[in-house]
Formats: C-alpha cells, sequence, structure tokens
C-alpha cells in the first residue's frame, strides 16, 4: 500500500526568514539602542535586514566559510542584532559570549569554538587587546563602531571598523537556503564546575522556539509590543526575543550596556516598553530605583522573570506596586532556553487571588516542544501531584542532544538531565526546590535552599538572601542563612529567625545567619553558591 504525501512546499526553516518577514511586512517597526557611544540610535527593521545582508557580503570577502564561528563580545544593540542574522543566515555560526566570565574562561571559550572573526564593543577593547595574543583561531577582529570612535592606537594589528565593512558593500545579496538542521549558533553553559560547555542550536531549533515563545501561554508577544530584553544577547540569545521579536513584528528596544535603575527606568517609559525578561537580580535595582523616587510605570505591563527562581515577594512587589504581571520562567542554555512558564489554566480563573498567586510562583507548565518528568534516583517516573520530589527530566526539538565537541551523550534514556530538583502538581505545573547540587541534606530529609531564600527575601529589610547547607556533627548538614540588608535598615539574626515561625517546618529553620555587604553572583545573574560554600566552609554553627 503505497503512502499518500502531502503535497506542501518545501521550505526549510531559515532563521534568516525571520528577519525577511519581518522586513517585508513590519517595515517601518523600530528597533531602537542605547548605544555604547552613549546616544539612541534608531532604525527600522527594513534597516536592519539590509545591513545583516551587507554585513553577510562583508564576512564573505574576510574569507568566511560556511560552518565558521563569528564570535560576538557586545551588549544589546542594533549591530549586535544585525550580526545575529548575518552571520547565521549566511551559513556561519553566530557565537555570542559572555564578557562577565574570568578572561581566562572567555579566552577558553573562544579558542575551544574556533571562533574565525571576533566582533566586540568599544566597552571590551581593552579585555580583548589583552586576550588577542592568546587566541590563535581568530583572524580578523572588528571593533563594532565607526571610524570617529576607533582608536589612535591600539595593541590589536590589523583591527577592522565595523562601520567600514558594512559600508562598502552595496547589500545586493540573496539569503541562501540549506539544510535547516544546519548550525546557527552557539552558547557556552556558564561552567561552574569544569570548563564551559558548548550548546549548538540549529535554524530548525531556533525558528520552532521563536514560534513556541511567541505562543500566548508564553511570553505572549505580538507586533503591539514594544519589546525591552534587559537579558543580555549574550546570556542565551537574550531567551530568543532577538527571534521572537522579528516573528510578530515587535518594536525592539535595545538598552546597550546601561543596565541600572535610572537608566532602564527612563527607556522604558521614554520608548513605552511594554514587555521586558530578564533575571531577578536586574529587577532588584529596577524596583529599588522606582520606590525610592516614587515612580510608577506609563506602559509597562508584563514581564518574563527567569534564570533563577524569583522569590515571590519580588512577584507580589511587581504586581500589587507596579501592575506588572510577572511570567515566572525556568529554562536553560540546553534548551535555547524555554521550558516553562506560568500562565493559569481556564479552570484556575475562578480560584481566589491567592490561590492563584500560588500557582502562578510556580516555573509553569511546558511549552508545546518541550515534554517533562520527574523521576526518583533510581530513574523511574514520580507522580505528578505537587508532592513528590524528583529529579527533572526534559525532552524536545530544541533541548540538545550532545555538546559540541563532547563524544559522551548527556541524554538518559532520551532525556536530558536537568541537574534541578523540582515537583509537577497534577495540572503539569512544575516547581523547582533546588538544583540537585544546592539541596541541604539535614538527617536523611531534603530542605530546599530556595524555599529559605523566598521567606528571607518577604521580609522588609532583606535586599537579597541565599541558604546553603553548613556541615554539622549530627545532622550532616544544617542550613546557613547569608543575608544582605537594605540601605539603612537594621536586622538581627534572631529578628531573621524569628520571621521563620510558623511559615516553615521549625526543623527546616536555618541554625544561623550570617549578614554580608554583598553576595557573590555567576556571569549571568545567579547567586553563586560555590563560592558561597567555599567562604563559609569553616563556619561553626551554633550548639
Amino acid at each position: 500500500m503505497s503512502r499518500l504525501m502531502g503535497q506542501m512546499m518545501q521550505m526549510p526553516l531559515m532563521i534568516s526568514s525571520l528577519l525577511k518577514h519581518a522586513a517585508r511586512h513590519c517595515a517601518d517597526t523600530e528597533i531602537v539602542s542605547k548605544r555604547v557611544e552613549g546616544d539612541v540610535h534608531r532604525y527600522t527593521y527594513r534597516d536592519a535586514e539590509l545591513r545583516a545582508r551587507k554585513l553577510a557580503q562583508a564576512l564573505a570577502r574576510l574569507g568566511c566559510q560556511p560552518g565558521d564561528r563569528v564570535g560576538t563580545l557586545a551588549w544589546n544593540g542594533y549591530r549586535h542584532f544585525e550580526i545575529y542574522y548575518g552571520t547565521s543566515g549566511s551559513e556561519l555560526v553566530c557565537h555570542t559570549i559572555n564578557p562577565r566570565l574570568f578572561p581566562e574562561q572567555i579566552a577558553w571559550i573562544i579558542n575551544d569554538a574556533e571562533d574565525r572573526v571576533l566582533c566586540f564593543d568599544l566597552s571590551f577593547l581593552p579585555l580583548v587587546e589583552k586576550l588577542a595574543p592568546g587566541l590563535s583561531s581568530v583572524k580578523h577582529f572588528v571593533l563594532m563602531t565607526d571610524r570617529a570612535h576607533m582608536p589612535a592606537q591600539t595593541g590589536i594589528p590589523g583591527l577592522l571598523c565595523y562601520e567600514e565593512l558594512v559600508e562598502a558593500e552595496d547589500g545586493n545579496y540573496t539569503w541562501p537556503e540549506f539544510d535547516e538542521n544546519t548550525a546557527s549558533s552557539i552558547c557556552y553553559t556558564s561552567g561552574t564546575t569544569g570548563h564551559p560547555k558548548g550548546a549548538v542550536y540549529s535554524h530548525r531549533s531556533t525558528v520552532l522556539h521563536a514560534y513556541a515563545s511567541a505562543l500566548p501561554d508564553a511570553m505572549g508577544s505580538s507586533a503591539q509590543d514594544v519589546i525591552l530584553p534587559v537579558v543580555p544577547m549574550f546570556h542565551v540569545n537574550a531567551w530568543g526575543l532577538p527571534y521572537s521579536g522579528a516573528l510578530v513584528g515587535a518594536k525592539l528596544v535595545l538598552p546597550g550596556p546601561h543596565l541600572d535603575g535610572k537608566s532602564l527606568y527612563e527607556l522604558f517609559e521614554s520608548e513605552k516598553v511594554t514587555f521586558s525578561a530578564g533575571v531577578p537580580t536586574v529587577w532588584l535595582g529596577l524596583i529599588t530605583y522606582a520606590k525610592q523616587n516614587n515612580l510608577k510605570f506609563s506602559t509597562f505591563k508584563r514581564t518574563v522573570i527567569g534564570g533563577s527562581a524569583c522569590p515571590p515577594a519580588m512577584i507580589r512587589t511587581l504586581e500589587d506596586d507596579f501592575g506588572v504581571q510577572v511570567i515566572h520562567a525556568w529554562g536553560m542554555t540546553e534548551l535555547s532556553p524555554l521550558g516553562t512558564l506560568s500562565k493559569l489554566k481556564a479552570k484556575h480563573l475562578d480560584l481566589p487571588p491567592e490561590a492563584q498567586r500560588r500557582i502562578l510562583e510556580k516555573q509553569g507548565k511546558v511549552i508545546y516542544g518541550i515534554d517533562m518528568q520527574i523521576t526518583g534516583d533510581d530513574g523511574r517516573p514520580l507522580p505528578w501531584d505537587g508532592q513528590a520530589s524528583g529529579n527533572l527530566v526534559v525532552r524536545g526539538p530544541w533541548v540538545i542532544q550532545s555538546y559540541f565537541r563532547r563524544d559522551e551523550s548527556p541524554l538518559q534514556d532520551g532525556w536530558f538531565p536537568t541537574g534541578d530538583v523540582a515537583t509537577i502538581d497534577p495540572d503539569g505545573f512544575m516547581q523547582i526546590t533546588d538544583r540537585s547540587k544546592d539541596v541541604i541534606k539535614s538527617g536523611g530529609e531534603w530542605i530546599s535552599s530556595i524555599d529559605l531564600e523566598n521567606i528571607a527575601m518577604a521580609h522588609p529589610a532583606v535586599h537579597e538572601a541565599a541558604a546553603i547547607a553548613c556541615k554539622h556533627p549530627k545532622w550532616d548538614e544544617r542550613p546557613l542563612l547569608i543575608v544582605v540588608r537594605k540601605p539603612g535598615q537594621s536586622l538581627t539574626r534572631e529578628e531573621m529567625l524569628a520571621f521563620y515561625e510558623g511559615k516553615i517546618a521549625k526543623w527546616q529553620i536555618p541554625d544561623d545567619v550570617v549578614f554580608v555587604d554583598e553576595i557573590p553572583h555567576t556571569a549571568t545573574g545567579k547567586i553563586q553558591k560555590l563560592k558561597l560554600r567555599e567562604q563559609f566552609a569553616a563556619h561553626v554553627l551554633p550548639t
């Protein structure tokens, strides 16, 4: 019996098609950038697509061949946006590098990826001058600025000017079509243990991720939105927003290096931003600035918060004090990065507000394209009852099956082990209870460090908090709470511990509290638990 085949056009899913679509159907929609040079740059999707084609021509003139990696050390801006599309669209691989990593890590990542070209913002000229002699694969260094801002002297021989490269081309270039499974971009994990690992995305996975992320139960983006990604374009491709923004034709506002509360607030207001996304630490700064100056938002209505668990107190502050809907999300570099987002189902709409909030404080349910389950240490699936806590595993068309240049696949029976410990309730809402390496094991029982941190963050005098395991002679491990007070606030150990009473089982209350001026963060804004455990390894808990 012969199989009946569909009679549809065979059109590969190309990243270039996103920008072509935006340039054709949302041609005059703006992309606004706060430049490193200090001014504001404006142009349209039509302009961006032309310049991306010119960039593709320029890279070919520099000798780049299909599959070559083009590295970036850059903030969120229009030139970085052009590199996203000019590289991937011409069958090169866009390699965004986190400039907040240690210089030695940056050099290792560039050499591991064998970047042929390195494009970088003015902010990072001193860093690249230092690293350049050790970057053996890089043939061309491109400073992302115009001739007027090029340095008179530099330690980088043959340094190229981005604007001169682009303007030398005519833009008479047609985006090629090729296998949609071709590599499009590469992002490296933050490498908290050992060397960072590369996740290589494809055109197919990226376009599918852009489709799914724009769905109403995900980020819900549309052509009516003004999107400001606070999450950097070097942090898992700004969670896909440069792609989904073009897909729906939304106005993009790119903040450059200006991520302090004052700069962000002014940009939100002047450009009438409706939607944003970022990690919790960024919102701390914006909330603090707005509260200190008694400010409100006039157009800003919703934000996605992920990267690490968002404290419920922050969700409530944004919603109650500023009228901003928080979409709690979870993902990973290995997931491109979106896995789950927290949006209510129809059945939840009649619940009391407090019950709805408890649901929305979870990391949420999967979007189409991702499947998940929790397993015990024996690998067997655990029930979705909201109580059983297990190892979170996922699979889907934008989940990696292997790392760049690593022979062994991380997959277990076809599932990717995330390293997170989670519960899933009967409605499919997942809640991270901890990273597997961060969970506190006291007398054989697990204590969630995230739960302890969330309670501490609800105290009006607490700016930031972290909970770690501390060695204990009887219970093996007990919780130690590390707290940063808000400026001008007083808070004692006894007052902090008393705040836990009635909110958590007595045996889960931390044994001690340490007050510090600052908590260390990773390059992507997550609390650096490993460094805290090293710092307080000799801490003696009170008996």
